[in-house]
C-alpha cells in the first residue's frame, strides 16, 4: 500500500469514529428511546457535541474530495514527496480541525481547515 493509501486510510478511520462522543452525548442527554427516535422537539445537545457533530459533518464532505484525489493519483501512479507529504499533511490538519472545532479554539479550526484545503490543492497541482 503506498503511503497516500495509508493516509486515506487513517483519515477514513478518523472520520469513521468521529461520531461515537456525540452520539454518547445524544443517549445522555435525550435518553436511548428518544436518541434513536424522530422526536418533535429533542432536547438540546451539549456545545461540544454540536461543534463535533459540524466537525464530522465537514470531515465526511472533504472526505469526498481528498479520497478522490487520492485514488487518482493513485491509478495514474503519481506519488512524489509532494504527495506523500500533503496526505500526511491533510490527516494531521483534520485531526487538528476536529478538537479545535470540538472545544472552540479561535483561529485554529480555521487554519486547520486551510491547511486540510491546501494539501488537496498540492495534491492535484501534482497531478496535473
Amino acid at each position: 500500500m503506498t503511503s497516500e493509501l495509508m493516509s486515506l486510510t487513517w483519515v477514513a478511520a478518523l472520520s469513521a469514529v468521529m461520531w461515537v462522543p456525540y452520539i454518547l452525548n445524544t443517549i445522555a442527554v435525550r435518553g436511548l428511546v428518544t436518541a434513536v427516535g424522530y422526536p418533535d422537539n429533542p432536547a438540546l445537545l451539549a456545545d461540544w457535541a454540536q461543534r463535533m457533530k459540524a466537525a464530522h459533518y465537514n470531515s465526511v464532505e472533504n472526505l469526498v474530495v481528498f479520497a478522490t484525489l487520492v485514488l487518482v493519483a493513485n491509478a495514474a501512479s503519481i506519488s512524489t514527496d509532494v504527495t506523500v507529504l500533503a496526505c500526511e499533511i491533510y490527516f494531521w490538519a483534520r485531526l487538528v480541525h476536529l478538537l479545535s472545532f470540538t472545544f472552540a479554539v479561535p483561529w485554529v479550526r480555521t487554519l486547520s481547515f486551510a491547511i486540510g484545503w491546501m494539501s488537496m490543492v498540492a495534491l492535484l497541482i501534482q497531478m496535473l
